[in-house]
């Protein structure tokens, strides 16, 4: 297996509702299994990003919104051992038990610092026993657990795997736009076909939505596409199956999505435009071009992603997934790799500066910009006009460029995601 082909596989990941609830579940359940007796307190410390994020979102098999509601729920009833899905099998008595120890003040969520890398601190306090895991990096990265004082587990001190080199950049990075090009050319199809998987997880969520009493945006997108899931306009089928999945997913409903770099939203725009495009031009775009283009959005994703840190103030859905995105439509339309240069450009024109303010609702609307943004940068390409790399923040290169965007992010709007922070916490 080719190492990008490794890089891929081992980042797509199945993620239940919004990402950060679930790993605020999850590491206040991994901690509710070192106690026993009854729970007399939780408490977790969170980085801004994990904070923001999971602030206003929907929660999988709940009615409750947000971090108080999934640290309780993962001190009640949440299944560790599931990951990022820790809330799959919550009912509506567990419901009901979490609501009870919100009310009696004995959960507390607080911010610990402004920063774009996960951290999480998820303290359980039961009977006589008191137990903190420590997760930094990644969402389920445990780094450290300590029970009544004393450590009981720690990671080792390595790299996350996979993720970096032997010199420390991201291994991603080591590439240029060039060799991924030859890469996603070349790979074999076999290799690269656990990418189907992405596809049918994230229509099965997207179906969710179109059931749900909850959902509002999804109808309004399936109103304008002829009332079909399926219809002669890619635009508008891609906006559907993209926006349509990350409303179901923000407002919590009960399917998975297949998420990359960590975000649900993430792997849902990286995705289903490129799969609403070879739905309705299967007669000219066959599964190998798909896979190949899907690819391709998956590491331009990443390589903006790396610089910008896993989360940030700005909207790595719209802005990294997003200019993924546009390069595998615009691969699917065989666009030359300078064409694929001014789809870069004209995304990162556009687009770089659109801000986070936690998974909500908003994010169907700005994966809507998004999708508009790339269809528009695509066709623009195709006709050999861009924004030229003299102009803002593009750079020389290609590679150039996706680095600029990812530092508008991080160090760029470290003020920016305080003032979101306190602007959502004195609404």
């Amino acid at each position: 297996m080719q190492e990008l082909t490794r890089l891929i596989k081992e980042d797509m990941k199945p993620a239940l509702g919004v990402t950060e609830p679930g790993a605020i579940a999850f590491a206040v359940a991994r901690a509710r299994e070192h106690t026993e007796g009854e729970i007399r307190q939780v408490r977790v410390a969170l980085n801004s990003g994990m904070y923001k994020n999971a602030f206003t979102c929907g929660i999988p098999n709940s009615g409750h919104f947000g971090n108080l509601y999934a640290a309780a729920l993962g001190a009640v009833a949440a299944d560790a051992s599931l990951g990022l899905q820790s809330l799959e099998h919550i009912t509506e008595e567990d419901d009901v038990h979490a609501a009870e120890l919100v009310e009696e003040g004995r959960v507390e969520v607080v911010l610990d610092h402004i920063g774009s890398e996960i951290t999480i601190d998820a303290s359980v306090t039961a009977g006589q026993d008191q137990c903190t895991v420590h997760i930094r990096g990644g969402h389920t990265d445990i780094a450290c657990i300590e029970k009544n004082g004393a450590v009981i587990f720690r990671a080792a001190e390595k790299a996350e795997e996979g993720q970096e080199s032997e010199q420390g950049m991201p291994v991603i990075h080591k590439y240029t736009l060039h060799e991924i090009l030859d890469y996603v050319k070349t790979v074999q199809e076999g290799e690269i076909s656990f990418i189907r998987d992405a596809f049918t997880m994230n229509m099965d969520l997207l179906e969710e939505g179109i059931q749900s009493p909850k959902t509002k945006i999804v109808h309004q997108l399936l109103k304008e596409n002829e009332s079909r899931i399926i219809s002669d306009d890619a635009r508008k089928t891609a906006q559907l199956l993209c926006n349509g999945a990350i409303e179901a997913r923000v407002l919590g409903l009960a399917r998975p999505a297949m998420s990359i770099t960590g975000s649900g939203a993430h792997g849902i725009i990286a995705t289903m435009p490129l799969f609403a495009y070879y739905e309705v031009n299967y007669e000219v775009v066959d599964d190998d071009i798909l896979l190949r283009a899907t690819a391709l959005s998956y590491l331009i994703t990443m390589y903006i992603k790396e610089y910008s840190g896993k989360l940030s103030a700005f909207c790595g859905c719209g802005i990294a997934a997003g200019t993924g995105m546009a390069c595998g439509l615009a691969y699917m339309r065989n666009a030359s790799e300078e064409q694929i240069t001014m789809v870069i450009q004209n995304m990162a024109s556009g687009l770089t500066g659109m801000i986070c303010d936690g998974g909500n609702q908003g994010c169907a609307m700005k994966g809507i910009v998004a999708v508009d943004a790339a269809f528009r940068a695509v066709d623009m390409a195709m006709e050999h006009v861009c924004i030229d790399n003299i102009h803002g923040i593009n750079g020389r290169t290609p590679e150039d460029t996706m680095r600029n965007m990812g530092r508008i992010a991080s160090p760029g709007m470290v003020e920016t995601e305080k003032t979101i922070v306190e602007i959502m916490e004195h609404k």
